[in-house]
């Protein structure tokens, strides 16, 4: 039997590893996973990411493929890969593709969300946001995000100094925050991100809410390509992958 190329979408949280890349100290979502398809398959398996993820960042559905033969249907390697895995990571469905379907490459886009709460929140919740306890300016942070929406080149919101003729430019078709209650939800989706490019936008727009920049700052800061000390990384717990596209 040949080998067949599976794509699976994952979910996991990710308070307790070290992001989605393979680490040295075997402690990253990737190393799990490829862990227990080694033990089910009796050998070394690499998976493919559709892209990674950082330390405490969580994903709704975030995807991966590999290859491998299996003689049984899709049906009992999802079973099998499920079991015995941390309850931190859940396979939410694996089915066979195309032999040159690439999770990564052939990726159109990616939605993140990222949480915020007013105050102070409780055990339940705190793992999960950003707790901010400065009064917040909404106005001015739905200003901001119209600032930051459509394609530009978004250099001064990665944390990666590349090199000057790095592609650093992205269509943030979606870039809206919603409110309910202490509860704020930012929604960020883009034909792709830079390193850190979410994490950055959200720090923006906090800092905008808080009265430290103003939207025209912030259009400031996005045309001069420069990261600046005013570009503050918001922590990772409140951000999810929350979907990938492909065509």
């Amino acid at each position: 039997m040949s080998q067949r190329r599976w794509k699976c979408v994952c979910a996991y949280d990710g308070g307790a590893f070290a992001g989605w890349q393979s680490q040295a100290g075997g402690r990253a979502i990737q190393d799990v996973i490829e862990a227990r398809l080694a033990d089910i398959f009796k050998a070394p398996l690499r998976i493919h990411g559709s892209g990674r993820t950082d330390a405490g960042v969580h994903a709704r559905a975030q995807v991966f493929h590999f290859d491998a033969e299996w003689r049984h249907d899709s049906a009992r390697l999802l079973a099998a890969l499920r079991h015995r895995l941390p309850a931190e990571i859940q396979i939410k469905s694996l089915r066979p593709v195309a032999a040159d379907f690439h999770s990564r490459f052939q990726a159109t886009g990616k939605r993140y969300i990222y949480h915020l709460h007013l105050g102070d929140a409780d055990p339940f919740t705190r793992p999960y946001c950003w707790p901010v306890f400065q009064p917040l300016d909404f106005s001015a942070m739905q200003a901001a995000a119209a600032v930051l929406r459509g394609r530009q080149d978004f250099r001064a919101f990665t944390a990666l100094n590349g090199p000057p003729n790095e592609d650093t430019v992205r269509d943030l078709r979606r870039f809206e925050l919603a409110r309910r209650g202490k509860r704020v939800r930012i929604t960020a989706e883009a034909d792709g991100f830079l390193y850190k490019m979410v994490r950055s936008l959200v720090g923006v727009l906090v800092a905008v809410g808080e009265g430290k920049l103003t939207p025209a700052q912030v259009r400031a800061i996005l045309a001069s390509r420069t990261r600046t000390a005013a570009v503050l990384t918001a922590p990772p717990q409140g951000l999810f992958l929350e979907k990938v596209f492909y065509r």
